[in-house]
């Protein structure tokens, strides 16, 4: 507010009171690596979820900054572009936007493009009710169908090759434990060794929501795990091969070994480099940069597959899952592609007649 000095005398000779005016206070002008933190912290999205959140909105960084953002191996060590949050309202920024999601979306599966899409506008919403933008960059960009993909879970012979990789220990124990306990990647990654209960052959995470829930491992997790842990009684259970660069959360650095919590991103990376030969097995070694290997949440995706072909009751499978409909067992509940040639071999009248 500002005060308007006297200029002159009111009728009778009295002194005019100074009249004020009141000026309006611009947004804080945040940065946009700030902006996307106050939302994950403001709007209350759990930490199982800031993780894979605070990625896709980094991914979009370049876009609203109006350029494409890197793929494959450029992802590693790209340094997003930095511009204040404001710079969103920009009127040519729809148009540029439009045309960068497109180009994405051809290189990306649909279902990645639209929870990427999906996570951008939530967080646009948010800061647009903190009164930093305006308006909406995304208007008039459309989710991408995405046609139902019968493949997803992984025939019994493609999970053993799998165990059969030569692949570091962590690697080894991640994705048993991602298999045995049908658990989605995120959770297991946000796992610190004080959450293991070792002889029961669980662990306490924190789903989505916030919820906190268990979940429960096999013997071949339960083996990995000792040699994994050694003698580290607390901080993160998957670590990454470096010290944690300064500036790393506390929550996400090992006390004893000061290495980081291992991001989801970089645990994809591996994942998909180390089975791409699995994915294409008439691909040559010599020339597998270019096929795509399996995602991580294909492994959860076998497991309660694998789980429902085997005759497991509705009510394990919704406590397997976590899930909250039944409804969301529908894409488990189709047979996979080892019992579907089982039923049809078994039904062979001239296998029959040989045997």
């Amino acid at each position: 507010m500002t005060i308007e000095p006297v200029t002159e005398l009111g009728g009778g000779g009295a002194l005019r009171l100074p009249r004020a005016r009141v000026v309006p206070l611009s947004a804080p002008r945040a940065s946009y690596d700030t902006a996307v933190e106050r939302y994950l912290t403001g709007a209350g999205i759990a930490k199982s979820s800031a993780r894979i959140y605070r990625i896709f909105l980094t991914t979009w960084g370049w876009m609203l900054a109006g350029e494409p953002a890197p793929t494959g191996p450029a992802r590693r060590g790209a340094k997003p572009p930095v511009f204040p949050v404001a710079a969103i309202d920009d009127p040519a920024l729809p148009e540029v936007l439009a045309e960068l999601a497109a180009a994405r979306a051809d290189e990306m599966d649909a279902d990645t493009v639209n929870r990427e899409l999906s996570i951008a506008r939530k967080a646009i919403g948010w800061w647009q009710r903190q009164g930093w933008i305006e308006g909406d960059p995304t208007v008039g960009i459309e989710q991408r169908s995405a046609p139902p993909d019968r493949t997803k879970a992984l025939a019994e012979n493609q999970i053993a090759a799998l165990w059969r990789l030569d692949v570091a220990l962590r690697e080894k124990t991640q994705w048993k434990m991602l298999y045995e306990s049908a658990a989605r990647a995120d959770e297991v990654l946000c796992l610190n060794v004080e959450d293991l209960y070792p002889q029961d052959k669980r662990g306490r995470i924190t789903a989505k929501g916030g919820v906190t829930e268990w979940i429960h491992w096999q013997s071949g997790t339960a083996q990995l795990l000792p040699r994994l842990i050694a003698r580290r009684t607390r901080g993160p259970l998957f670590l990454t091969d470096r010290k944690a660069p300064a500036g790393t959360p506390t929550l996400d650095v090992c006390p004893e070994t000061g290495r980081a919590r291992l991001s989801y991103r970089r645990d994809e990376e591996i994942f998909e480099e180390n089975t791409r030969l699995l994915a294409n097995p008439r691909a040559s070694p010599d020339d597998i940069e270019d096929p795509d290997g399996w995602t991580l949440h294909r492994l959860r995706h076998s497991a309660l597959t694998h789980d429902a072909e085997d005759g497991t009751s509705t009510p394990m499978l919704l406590a397997r899952s976590r899930h909250a409909s039944v409804r969301c067992l529908e894409r488990y509940a189709r047979p996979g592609v080892d019992s579907v040639a089982r039923h049809v071999a078994e039904r062979d009248p001239a296998a029959r007649r040989r045997t």
